[in-house]
């Protein structure tokens, strides 16, 4: 009998398991979104080769509004100036080596990690639209100079890393936008208000939000996908007139500031301060000679909204 039962379960089919319908489908093409490549599907209108062609343009216009921006505002011409007028009034002369680790604290602390900003809230936000947006255009980059047809099979982890960089963008922008724009958290000015010096983070929050709808409804060649281009083309040919060659003018700028305190030009500045007693005795108002380092918040104990 044993035998017979056994050789019956041998024929019976391998049990499968069979996974509840949701009816619509919503999750699986949630998921495909998420993992695949939204410049793929446009091979069938535009070539791989107009694509390419389209983000070597935006590079040149980037370096080329760059170059103009340098030489219209003479940025070059007053760096190294003021450089050799450091160098003359400097109380010491600076070693490469010295150098080298003035420019690895600049790039670490500085740059990477944006310690310009006091503000914790501000350097957040700044850090999750930099590293967003420079996320987000390097798997652009990446798709549609490698992986620009459905016949080139796409890596899930780029079209995913593709829309965390966008999303980064988006909060990082949009938080800065409407909760920590001075003009408008200090001086109750509208979020609405737009003004030139606008252009860079406008037209980035504009070029990555089109993006992402555009991907999401299909990423197909349709209306989105014009105005997507548009905002695109201004975001990164208006460099002249925007802020988006901030990011290269600054790290030479902090760069700089750190060499003169290295080397004692201090930039021209006072390098005294109230805790050095001959600063002290020089102070014009006889009260505040003996006056304590720490005097309180001052300007700092609330925040400036007095509009």
């Amino acid at each position: 009998m044993y035998g017979r039962i056994a050789k019956f379960r041998a024929l019976s089919p391998p049990a499968t398991l069979r996974i509840p319908d949701t009816g619509n489908g919503k999750d699986t093409r949630s998921l495909m979104m998420f993992t695949s490549n939204p410049f793929a599907g446009l091979a069938a209108s535009i070539t791989p080769a107009m694509m390419q062609a389209y983000v070597v343009i935006m590079i040149v216009l980037v370096v080329a509004g760059t170059l103009f921006d340098v030489v219209h505002k003479g940025s070059a011409k007053y760096f190294f100036d003021n450089w050799r007028k450091s160098k003359r009034k400097g109380a010491k002369q600076l070693g490469g080596g010295e150098l080298v680790s003035i420019a690895i604290q600049t790039g670490v602390v500085d740059v990477l990690a944006s310690g310009e900003f006091c503000n914790a809230r501000r350097r957040v936000a700044h850090l999750l639209t930099m590293y967003g947006f420079a996320i987000y255009v390097v798997t652009t980059a990446v798709m549609v100079f490698s992986y620009s047809t459905p016949e080139m099979p796409t890596p899930a982890f780029l079209p995913q890393l593709w829309w965390l960089g966008g999303l980064m963008t988006c909060v990082g922008g949009y938080w800065f936008w409407f909760f920590i724009r001075v003009d408008v958290v200090a001086e109750g000015n509208s979020p609405l208000r737009f003004v030139r010096a606008d252009l860079f983070i406008v037209s980035l929050l504009v070029s990555v939000t089109l993006g992402l709808i555009w991907a999401a409804t299909g990423s197909g060649v349709g209306v989105l996908f014009g105005l997507y281009l548009i905002a695109t083309t201004v975001l990164f040919g208006s460099v002249p007139w925007s802020k988006f060659a901030h990011m290269f003018f600054k790290p030479a700028a902090a760069f700089e500031k750190r060499v003169s305190e290295a080397d004692g030009s201090a930039e021209n500045l006072p390098t005294q301060t109230r805790d050095d007693p001959e600063q002290q005795q020089r102070h014009s108002m006889e009260l505040l000679r003996d006056a304590p380092m720490n005097m309180g918040l001052g300007i700092k104990r609330e925040p400036p909204r007095h509009y």
